[in-house]
């Protein structure tokens, strides 16, 4: 039987919102050694077991706090990952957005079971105690998802202005990071286009310069020696494949601890890259929820990918035969995942 060949995307922080609360319960079930692993090591650190919190009343200044939204998304997105046929799918690459990139390395096998939770969890829990600046997100699409090329150069303008900084390009969003000062100023200036532009609640400065220090503090606190090569292509923030074959484990560690941490990352050229280069038949989005799902069919309308070229196209084909396909919308999550049979590796 020849499988689909398809590419995994593994949502970042914002993912795991009210809508998706529940979640975990819902389908840990097959993979409940997985999930008991990380309540246990969240016992030990005196935090509230990531069963317990996907059953407590959805707060945002508890589900939203990096100490506790990125362990969610990360499990999550694992028993998603796990649930997956591969006797119909075969995997021809991993990338991820923003923290989706850790969640790559563990799923591509570049970091161990234990390395993966202990980096997403120390990662999301490092300002927990003092958040280094902040993020806004702003769209530069019109309703059909074409880009306004005029607002885009305003916006950016109006960035280089105040001083803040790309953190990451996201189809038809641009996501800007900086102090929460010099963030002020742009909510007042950008022209208003719809809802946005709007802080993201929770979040730092990532992907900008001023997260140099938390880069060096990761890189005193893990060593090289626990990176692997992946066991399959991953794309990174800045599009660059790593393969099984030539990727270079300490370049690896610098990448994901040094530039990844400071330097914008271009979900859009990650994206792009391994549509072209791997060309998938399907591609899948890892749950929880589908908050990528809009900024992938941007990018799928983008490149032009079979002839998709606006919201309008990429919608009609969702419904006929969907190329993209949501983990975290049920009726897709069927045509995927069958009863949890064929768990890609375990552990």
């Amino acid at each position: 039987m020849n499988r689909k060949r398809i590419v995994i995307i593994c949502p970042g922080r914002g993912s795991y919102t009210r809508e998706t609360q529940g979640y975990l319960n819902e389908y840990k079930e097959p993979h409940i050694d997985k999930i008991n692993y990380m309540d246990k090591q969240r016992l030990k650190a005196g935090l509230t077991s990531l069963t317990d919190l996907d059953t407590t009343i959805f707060k945002s200044n508890i589900h939203m706090k990096g100490e506790n939204a990125s362990t969610l998304i990360y499990a999550s997105s694992l028993i998603d990952y796990h649930s997956i046929d591969q006797s119909k799918y075969k995997i021809v690459g991993i990338i991820g957005n923003s923290m989706g990139w850790y969640s790559t390395l563990a799923f591509s096998q570049s970091l161990d079971y234990q390395s993966s939770y202990a980096i997403i969890d120390t990662m999301g829990s490092m300002m927990k105690d003092n958040i280094i600046g902040g993020q806004i997100i702003y769209s530069i699409t019109d309703d059909n998802w074409k880009i306004n090329n005029d607002l885009k150069e305003k916006c950016q303008n109006e960035i280089n202005k105040v001083g803040a900084q790309i953190s990451i390009y996201l189809g038809g969003y641009l996501v800007i990071g900086a102090e929460q000062t010099v963030l002020n100023k742009l909510l007042k200036i950008l022209p208003k286009n719809g809802k946005y532009p709007f802080q993201l609640p929770f979040h730092a400065a990532f992907h900008t310069s001023l997260l140099e220090s938390i880069s060096q503090k990761a890189k005193s606190i893990f060593s090289s020696d626990i990176f692997l090569k992946p066991k399959m292509p991953i794309i990174d923030g800045s599009g660059h494949i790593w393969t099984p074959w030539s990727t270079n484990e300490i370049d690896l560690y610098n990448y994901t601890l040094g530039h990844q941490v400071y330097k914008p990352f271009n979900f859009t050229k990650t994206l792009t890259v391994a549509m072209k280069e791997l060309s998938p038949d399907n591609i899948v989005l890892l749950g929880p929820g589908n908050t990528l799902g809009g900024v992938i069919g941007q990018i799928i309308c983008q490149i032009k990918w079979k002839n998709i070229l606006s919201k309008d196209d990429f919608v009609k084909i969702q419904k006929e035969n969907p190329f993209l396909i949501s983990m975290g919308i049920p009726n897709q999550r069927k045509i995927i995942s069958q009863c949890y049979e064929n768990p890609i590796i375990s552990l």
